[in-house]
């Protein structure tokens, strides 16, 4: 047989949250510049992201385009030679950049920016409206139509070439971006940009090493 005994409300209280202590005074330390001791700030400091710089869009509105180039180039591969080795690189370099557009963009809209840059009186334009001699190491429209005209071994050596040229123009927008004061502090296009460098090196050394016709330790 149960009994329903009834008990006091403060029978029932939890003993532990009537004797927590109150929570401690956040401590925000900051860190003090080499040989410096540290700073205690008062518990109110609130961190702040470094602000946006304009070069930072600029640079990802115009590797957004430098990108798109290389994209066209290696859909020409399929249609214009049968080098095993020169199809690998291409594939490998059109799924990279195509993800990296996608990234950019991504980046680009979360922080409400136009996803291509102002086009207005610029020179240099080719069908869709894009400056083709805007961004360094990019194909003129000349290049493109004789990349786009050879076949074979010459259509081999223009796209090797040419994307040797587009990569080491990649590496110095990338070099202009962290060379401008207060840019590249954003840890996502910080990291993105750091990759780009390493990925764009490499992928110059394997193309090198197949216009010399020696194999690359590179290349998978």
């Amino acid at each position: 047989m149960l009994l329903a005994v009834s008990a006091p409300p403060a029978l029932f209280s939890s003993p532990t949250r009537a004797q927590q202590p109150a929570p401690a005074t956040p401590v925000v330390v900051q860190p003090g510049a080499p040989g410096k001791p540290t700073k205690t700030l008062p518990p109110s400091t609130k961190g702040t992201l470094p602000p946006r710089s304009s070069a930072d869009v600029e640079f990802m509105q115009g590797m957004i385009m430098h990108h798109q180039q290389a994209v066209e180039m290696t859909a020409l591969i399929p249609s214009h030679t049968e080098n095993k080795n020169l199809r690998s690189l291409g594939a490998r370099i059109s799924s990279s950049q195509s993800d990296e557009i996608k990234f950019m963009q991504r980046w680009l809209a979360a922080r409400g920016e136009p996803i291509s840059m102002a086009m207005t009186g610029m020179p240099d334009m080719d069908k869709s409206g894009r400056a083709m001699a805007l961004m360094p190491g990019m194909l003129t429209p000349e290049q493109m139509v004789a990349l786009r005209k050879s076949k074979g071994p010459e259509f081999d050596h223009l796209f090797l070439t040419g994307m040797i040229q587009h990569h080491n123009g990649a590496l110095i927008m990338v070099k202009d971006l962290f060379d401008t004061a207060g840019a590249g502090q954003d840890a996502d296009l910080f990291n993105f940009a750091t990759d780009a460098d390493n990925t764009q090196r490499a992928e110059i050394k394997i193309m090198q090493a197949m216009l010399e016709n020696k194999p690359s330790e590179d290349k998978q």
